[in-house]
């Protein structure tokens, strides 16, 4: 009898190498698009006095700090023991824009200012909706396969810029069309406690997504079970 060939599997080491280098390329595609987002989110946004414009550009440099994070864990031989700190650095600043950003529109609702539309901040947000859904997909698919944590929270840092763009889309729209300057910093205040729930989640997520030592020869399966790793990214399944 002739033996029927088998096909080799992959090293589990060899993929996890692979998938670090993924997360580190994404990461590093991350944090050059979003600095530029910020320079002009947050130049336009103070030309137009418009609060959710600001802190739209505000998200984008917490989101270079949150890759910039994920980078600093992952350029570590053993990144998992960068786990933890990766981690709060991210809920911090999810925090600390939510504060931001509420202050400012309650401001702005009161009087401070009133919102100018913005023909630039439009365009902004209609681009980064087309591009951060590719970008957080992308890690957030690498992260749960390796198993870390701090992948998946920042995937939803990125995620929660997809969000946003949609909302300061919506407001700066309505601002322009209709007139409506409030519509700035209602859009201004969803953003803060969006950004308020992710920092809860990232806060929580030390314990999510952490991986089972595969077995040798094993190809490294998805142990995301945490509830906290769980939400409605697409799969490619």
């Amino acid at each position: 009898m002739t033996a029927t060939p088998t096909r080799e599997q992959p090293h589990p080491n060899a993929r996890r190498t692979v998938l670090k280098r993924r997360i580190q390329w994404i990461v590093a595609a991350t944090i050059a698009y979003n600095m530029i987002e910020a320079v002009v989110a947050i130049t336009a946004g103070r030309i137009a006095s418009s609060s959710a414009l600001v802190g739209f550009g505000l998200d984008s440099t917490i989101e270079v700090l949150s890759a910039a994070a994920v980078a600093w864990q992952f350029a570590a031989p053993d990144h998992e023991r960068r786990e933890r700190a990766a981690l709060r650095v991210i809920a911090f600043s999810f925090f600390g824009l939510a504060i931001y950003v509420a202050i400012s529109a309650v401001r702005t609702l009161f009087g401070a200012s009133e919102a100018e539309p913005s023909t630039v901040g439009i365009v902004l947000a209609a681009v980064s909706l087309a591009v951060m859904p590719f970008l957080s997909w992308a890690e957030r698919l690498a992260g749960r396969e390796l198993g870390s944590a701090s992948a998946v929270a920042d995937s939803k840092q990125t995620l929660l810029c997809t969000y946003l763009s949609a909302v300061l889309l919506a407001g700066l729209l309505l601002n322009t069309w209709l007139g409506w300057t409030w519509a700035d910093p209602l859009a201004a205040l969803l953003i803060a406690s969006l950004a308020a729930r992710e920092g809860i989640q990232a806060w929580r997520g030390e314990g999510c997504c952490a991986p089972t030592p595969p077995h040798a020869g094993d190809i490294i399966e998805d142990t995301c079970q945490n509830k906290n790793c769980d939400d409605n990214t697409p799969s490619i399944n």
